[in-house]
């Protein structure tokens, strides 16, 4: 169906004396002159976040491959999320995911992400931090270091190598001096110690395990297409190509087939 006739049924199915059916006229006003919804999304910031309009915007660019039906189906369950009493490390981890399945760009996908108004000051800060550093240094190391498993030395895993750049005790208890400012904790201790689990591992393992352990919400896939019902289609239309040519033949052999059966009705004076 056509997006506009979706969004005038759904603007009459909307029960509700607030402005919410104004917004819904205006993207569709703004479907009918530029083509596109996502721009719109963008300037109604009391109902779109500006990372659901960065993945509406990006579903709508002719230059890339991300099919809007996914980024349909991500706002729909961050939807969901959100109104299970969502919390900022799920919301976050939920996002980057799904910039990193889709390849949506690091770069303006975390400037929105960070510009969302869950996150405070900290998190906005330590977001706009990993937007230079992503691609250099693991996320895991980034989530790792900014969690409670990190600080608690007493809570942390045993057996790690002491040379190594990440261990279980934090920086004061490291070199016995307190040589630096201790990193924030933005995650909690289950977080961390997933993401100490997942180093130097593809990024999609941590975010299973999150999901795993966590029941933090998974970001949709794209389904592969079937090959067989693609084919179906394909095989009933060649079978009946070949009747029809095998019904020329057999009539040709008889004496002929007759061409009147191909004229058209009479017209009529």
């Amino acid at each position: 169906m056509p997006t506009q006739e979706i969004l005038e049924s759904v603007r009459e199915e909307v029960l509700s004396t607030t402005k919410l059916p104004l917004a819904i006229d205006f993207l569709r006003t703004e479907l009918r002159h530029e083509g596109v919804f996502g721009p719109a999304m963008r300037l109604l910031t009391h109902y779109f976040s500006p990372f659901q309009a960065y993945v509406v915007m990006e579903a709508e660019n002719e230059r890339g491959h991300f099919d809007l039906r996914i980024g349909l189906e991500i706002l729909r369950r961050e939807a969901q999320y959100r109104a299970e009493a969502a919390t900022r490390q799920g919301l976050f981890l939920y996002q980057f995911e799904a910039i990193c399945r889709n390849r949506l760009g690091y770069d303006q996908g975390l400037l929105a992400i960070a510009s969302d108004t869950v996150f405070d000051d900290l998190w906005q800060q330590w977001i706009l931090t990993i937007r230079r550093q992503v691609g250099m240094v693991d996320i895991a190391d980034l989530i790792y270091v900014h969690s409670e498993a990190y600080q608690d030395p007493a809570r942390s895993p045993t057996g790690l190598s002491a040379g190594s750049d990440l261990s279980a005790q934090p920086r004061r208890a490291r070199h016995g001096t307190n040589r630096g400012p201790t990193p924030p904790s933005l995650f909690g201790h289950p977080e961390g110690r997933i993401a100490l689990a997942n180093r130097h591992k593809d990024p999609l393992y941590l975010f299973a395990s999150l999901h795993r352990h966590l029941g933090y919400p998974e970001v949709p896939r794209p389904k592969p297409v079937d090959v067989q019902q693609a084919l179906l289609p394909q095989l009933a239309r060649r079978l009946e190509l070949l009747e029809k040519r095998v019904t020329l033949v057999e009539d040709e052999q008889r004496g002929g087939f007759d061409l009147t059966q191909f004229y058209g009705p009479p017209e009529s004076p």
